[in-house]
């Protein structure tokens, strides 16, 4: 038991201290719906916030489980369409990284919000995450593709952290001690991004 929860810990902690580069341009594999794919699990600051975003769920359990992940996407494209049109939206990295240090500290309290207040919160978060990725559209991709790119990577994402949520949450507790090291990446991130 000892064993399972160690290694837990150290995937969990290894995958912190991944080197993995913002998410950005540049870092795109492809046009359209492959560069969709790869730009929200190609930054660690998008992958803690979205795998953050499945945990809460997880952690709060009942409709959460579905609605805040489903707030986090719904928004998230909408944001996405925001920077593919060009929109200014000011404070978008400091709006992607207060994400990954609310959620991470939200989950290590344990703190159960109304869900109506937990996905108006986890949207406002998503619009900044969408516009990022809907800004570094590579050109030249299809705008349908590459959306339907980055909402099932973001989906994924967020069914790996309800996964997670639900071991972590027959081993002691070990979800809060997650939030924990999200809300460390978080503020890691940052101090030196």
């Amino acid at each position: 038991m000892k064993m399972k929860r160690m290694n837990g810990g150290l995937a969990l902690m290894l995958g912190l201290a991944s080197t993995a580069a913002f998410a950005h341009p540049g870092m795109h594999h492809g046009a359209g719906f492959m560069a969709g794919l790869t730009h929200p699990p190609g930054g660690v600051d998008h992958l803690l916030a979205m795998v953050a975003v499945g945990l809460w769920a997880a952690q709060t359990g009942g409709r959460a489980v579905w609605g805040i992940p489903a707030a986090f996407v719904l928004l998230m494209v909408v944001g996405g369409l925001l920077g593919m049109a060009g929109f200014p939206l000011p404070l978008v990295e400091a709006g992607i990284l207060a994400s990954v240090l609310v959620l991470g500290l939200l989950i290590a309290g344990a703190c159960r919000l109304p869900l109506p207040l937990a996905a108006s919160m986890v949207g406002g978060f998503a619009v900044f995450h969408g516009f990022a990725h809907g800004a570094e559209m590579p050109p030249g991709a299809s705008v349908m593709e590459y959306g339907l790119g980055f909402a099932l990577a973001s989906l994924l994402l967020h069914a790996a952290g309800i996964g997670l949520g639900k071991w972590t949450g027959r081993h002691g507790g070990l979800t809060r001690y997650a939030g924990l090291a999200i809300a460390l990446g978080g503020a890691w991130l940052t101090i030196y991004a």
